[in-house]
């Protein structure tokens, strides 16, 4: 499908309106505390005062001076964070007034706009059953449109299974020092073909780097609306199916399989020790990213 450059561009001012909106000195303080930085770097020196840690005593200053002074140590602060962000078949889909790809480029860009404000570098990383686009960590609020922009375009022509393990090698390969990982999905068992198979090298790649999922879903993929006879199409493989949507029975054997995925997943996450943040097409999610923040800035 050809890109409608007019529409992309007010998509992605649209996208920027909204999530400057949402960052205010609250937002970005909490994400400051929130995440580490590479290590320590010297600071400065200052005179030792009593209870400091003799350790710490810089012995070439204070031999050249006579006075005891020490060493100071601040965290280096700036980050590299990496967007992987699923825009595979399914993501097009959206029963409100988004679909999942355009709110997969809300929360990436709101993210990516907090990173920026506090001197970060935001990379980013398509993929599908394949990697779509790779773009390289850099600084600049340009790195923030452009990310919208490419998350926004790629909707266009969305096809195809999902893959994260092949997006957490491609990582693994390209990302070499430790950064923070927004891996943005709708997390489907069967991604890929093999669950177990992500599910064990997103374990590895977060003990490497730091990783944060974000599940997006939609109310449809969850109940199934009383419509009667209707054609359902895989977004991924193209597989048409006729489902009488009349049969109560239907529907609630439709709502237990969508509620074992979500019940996996999260039994997942929490078993791995991974953080997550759920969003859904049809409700705002600044709340709970501001949640995510203050829990690990809790536990730090």
């Amino acid at each position: 499908m050809a890109i409608d450059v007019k529409e992309l561009m007010a998509k992605v001012g649209k996208i920027r309106i909204l999530t400057n909106r949402l960052i205010d000195d609250q937002l970005s303080g909490d994400y400051h505390s929130t995440f580490k930085g590479q290590g320590v770097e010297f600071d400065e020196v200052r005179p030792y005062v009593a209870g400091d840690d003799v350790r710490t005593i810089d012995w070439n200053v204070t031999a050249r001076t006579g006075v005891p002074f020490i060493k100071r140590f601040s965290e280096e602060r700036e980050l590299t964070v990496m967007f992987l962000v699923d825009v595979s078949g399914s993501q097009t889909y959206g029963s409100v007034e988004r679909s999942k790809a355009e709110l997969a480029a809300e929360v990436a860009s709101l993210l990516a706009l907090t990173a920026i404000r506090n001197q970060d570098k935001i990379g980013l990383v398509l993929f599908s059953d394949r990697i779509v686009k790779y773009i390289p960590p850099r600084k600049g609020r340009q790195s923030v449109m452009r990310l919208v922009r490419e998350v926004l375009a790629a909707e266009d022509d969305a096809t195809g299974g999902t893959d994260i393990a092949g997006a957490l090698r491609f990582l693994n390969g390209v990302q070499k020092r430790r950064a923070v990982v927004f891996l943005v999905s709708d997390f489907l068992r069967g991604a890929g073909g093999d669950s177990a198979d992500y599910e064990k090298l997103l374990r590895v790649v977060a003990r490497r780097h730091d990783v944060v999922c974000i599940p997006v879903s939609d109310p449809a993929e969850t109940e199934l609306p009383n419509v009667g006879l209707a054609e359902l199409e895989d977004p991924e493989t193209g597989e048409l199916l006729l489902v009488d949507t009349a049969d109560a029975s239907v529907r609630a054997k439709f709502a237990a399989v969508a509620k074992a995925e979500t019940e996996h997943r999260d039994r997942f996450f929490a078993r791995s020790g991974i953080d997550n943040v759920p969003v859904f097409t049809d409700r705002p999610y600044i709340q709970s990213i501001r949640a995510l923040f203050k829990r690990r800035a809790s536990k730090r």
